[in-house]
């Protein structure tokens, strides 16, 4: 029988600054190519994976840090806000490590986000 995992799932709000800390973890050659505010932090794209911040406990000092590396992604869909009352837009994620969710709301274009991806991983 085929193990059943949950997928993971972040909304991004709206672009936004980086971080000033994101810098220091980049490796070499890679930089900054997006931000997008999510519920308490930002996550950050770059020419390498994305990465999403999570703020944990009450005082948000505690910080667990997602990485998804373009080369783990094996298939992407991508749907956009089609009705009137539909205002989200979602991201799904195939990798080696899982299945991953990206809700996009109002105002975020998921045009820029699937031309990111879409030259990133073919």
């Amino acid at each position: 029988m085929s193990e059943i995992r949950a997928v993971m799932e972040w909304t991004f709000f709206r672009e936004a600054q980086p971080p000033d800390d994101v810098q220091q973890m980049l490796v070499e050659g890679e930089h900054l190519i997006a931000a997008y505010k999510t519920v308490r932090d930002v996550a950050t794209i770059t020419n390498k994976r994305i990465m999403i911040a999570d703020r944990q406990g009450i005082t948000g000092n505690k910080m667990e840090v997602y990485t998804i590396p373009f080369k783990s992604i094996v298939m992407y869909s991508s749907e956009n806000a089609g009705a009137m009352l539909d205002f989200n837009a979602e991201l799904e994620l195939w990798t080696l490590a899982g299945h991953f969710r990206l809700k996009l709301k109002k105002g975020v274009d998921i045009r820029k986000l699937d031309r990111i991806i879409a030259h990133h991983i073919l």
